[in-house]
């Protein structure tokens, strides 16, 4: 028999059943943060309430959530430190600041912060 006829007819091509395979949903759904933290970052910078220079922090949060996305290990480090640079810039803003609605991003990216160091998220990306 072929390597095609022996596959389960729901598995996708190039991966081994019960192998490592394809994109968790919660690697979507962080991605999917990631291109959100960047859309409003750029609405800020149009709306003149960031600095120019922002978009370079915009760019890294595309690129990490590309990355995640295509199950690169550049991706999945991008989006870890994103994620860790967004809790930390959270933190700051809530306690400097002390504007509530951060605590919302400071739970989100550390809940996404700890799915990503999961050894299941590790072993799917290259």
């Amino acid at each position: 028999m072929t390597e095609m006829q022996t596959e389960k007819p729901n598995s996708r091509p190039g991966t081994k059943p019960g192998g490592p395979g394809g994109l968790l949903p919660g690697m979507a759904v962080i991605s999917l943060w990631m291109l959100a933290q960047c859309g409003l970052g750029l609405v800020g910078v149009i709306f003149h309430k960031l600095p120019v220079g922002a978009m370079v922090l915009c760019l890294m949060f595309a690129v990490a959530a590309n990355g995640l996305l295509k199950l690169k290990r550049w991706g999945w480090a991008l989006t870890l430190g994103a994620a860790f640079f967004s809790m930390c810039y959270a933190a700051f803003v809530l306690f400097r600041f002390h504007q509530l609605p951060m605590v919302v991003m400071l739970l989100v990216n550390l809940v996404f912060f700890l799915y990503l160091i999961r050894p299941e998220v590790i072993e799917r990306v290259k």
